[in-house]
């Protein structure tokens, strides 16, 4: 008999109603105010520099208050002490005693943010595409095969996690890389034929309206986009916010309008970001992901590997067995970027293999799906596929997954092992060789651009 699965009114769920990403906000939220007010001062300090955004569904269905601060739903939203270095903090809470204005906070904010590598891998210079000879804003083109997009209307998301690597996507005063013209994207994806996968990102396109959804993805439906074989969305609200699929207004079109895509011969796939078990324990999510399914549509997972939030290897290993039980197929294991709050969240690489291997050891081969742990790097998504001793010499073997140069992908080569080592640029070539075989054309790359 199957179960009936008892969903709360959509009423009671109305997207998000704490939001921004100013210090003043941490005093709106109720849960907090059983905290020490220490610590509420630091999450003030922290949110001043870092985007805060959090809503009561993650507030009142994910987070274990009894296990706060540690609760990991908690430190994945929730600003943290650790995500600012000393000084980075002391200023900031020297400032905040002052009561300054929302002006000389920003001013302090820009300069610390400056200091955070805020757009790692080169997103907004060396992947941005050009068509008919104008570099074309809010897109980018890496890959052979893989466009990104990133719509206007789809740049924020339900929650801002703690770890983001596009946290700078939601601050400061600059231009935000996006675009809202469907023409455009349309016309780029006609010129470029090579391309078979379209993949919206942002933020989270799962907050736009399926009105917008339509004016992007409708069109590829038509014979001149049959090269266009997969459609991917990268978003959290699986997790997150799981009544975009079920109770939403426009839940049931939206929905349509992917199996009108899956119908027209697309491969329509959800890069669902899932960083914890705890997330997918809820009877809305379960629904959510039944919806999705129905469609024709899969589901995929991925997620880095972070300190203080799933630094466990049983933990992984248990999140993929319950992902491949529900429908869903683990994608990555993904490395901490470079970027933002990554000094409270990273972990060396030889503990990444670690814990990968350790997780992979735990699950049957219909759970192996899943790849990593990678580095989305500069170059290409390098994989750490293990450590090892050759000739006497203790070293990392590396491989490209994904490269800018496809000649690369799956060639072995080898780093110097370095204990305290977290990204691609910390590693030394191994047995004495100057560059890694990759090096001199990928510096090529980034002159010609």
């Amino acid at each position: 008999m199957q179960q009936v699965v008892q969903i709360q009114p959509a009423e009671h769920y109305r997207a998000p109603v704490f939001q921004a990403y100013q210090h003043r906000q941490i005093d709106k939220i109720e849960a907090l105010k059983q905290l020490p007010q220490h610590l509420r001062f630091q999450m003030k300090v922290v949110a001043s520099v870092f985007p805060f955004r959090v809503n009561n569904f993650v507030v009142e269905q994910l987070i274990d208050w009894s296990k706060v601060p540690n609760d990991p739903i908690f430190q994945l939203t929730f600003p943290q002490r650790g995500m600012l270095d000393d000084e980075s903090y002391a200023r900031m809470a020297s400032l905040l005693r002052t009561e300054p204005s929302s002006e000389q906070i920003m001013a302090l904010a820009e300069q610390i943010r400056a200091k955070l590598n805020p757009h790692p891998a080169g997103q907004t210079e060396h992947n941005v595409p050009e068509l008919e000879g104008e570099r074309v804003w809010g897109m980018q083109h890496k890959y052979r095969e893989t466009v990104l997009f990133f719509p206007a209307q789809g740049q924020y998301c339900h929650s801002y996690c703690t770890f983001c690597f596009r946290w700078a996507q939601f601050v400061g005063k600059a231009t935000r890389f996006n675009n809202n013209d469907a023409d455009e994207l349309h016309r780029y994806l006609k010129a470029n034929r090579q391309v078979t996968d379209l993949l919206l990102t942002g933020g989270d396109p799962m907050v736009m309206r399926t009105v917008k959804f339509e004016r992007y993805l409708d069109a590829l439906t038509r014979p001149e986009f049959d090269h266009i074989r997969t459609i991917r969305i990268g978003t959290k609200s699986l997790t997150f916010w799981p009544y975009r699929y079920v109770t939403d207004p426009d839940a049931e079109e939206f929905l349509a309008l992917i199996s009108k895509l899956v119908r027209a011969g697309k491969h329509v796939s959800f890069m669902a970001h899932i960083n914890h078990v705890q997330e997918l324990r809820t009877d809305i999510t379960r629904e959510a992901i039944r919806r999705i399914r129905a469609t024709g549509a899969q589901i995929r997972s991925q997620a880095p590997l972070l300190n203080h939030i799933n630094n466990d290897a049983d933990m992984w290993a248990q999140m993929w067995k319950e992902q491949t039980q529900l429908g869903i197929i683990p994608y990555y294991m993904f490395i901490e970027r470079d970027t933002g709050a990554k000094r409270y969240f990273e972990i060396p690489l030889h503990q990444t293999w670690e814990i990968f291997r350790q997780a992979y050891q735990q699950i049957s081969g219909v759970s192996r799906t899943v790849r990593g742990p990678s580095m989305s790097a500069g170059p290409g998504k390098v994989e750490v596929t293990g450590v090892t001793q050759i000739k006497g010499d203790k070293v990392f073997v590396l491989r490209f997954i994904q490269a800018r140069n496809p000649a690369w992908v799956q060639i072995p080569f080898f780093a110097e092992y370095d204990e305290g080592a977290t990204w691609l640029d910390d590693l030394k070539p191994a047995f004495g060789e100057d560059k890694f075989f990759w090096q001199e054309e990928y510096e090529a790359m980034l002159r010609a651009d």
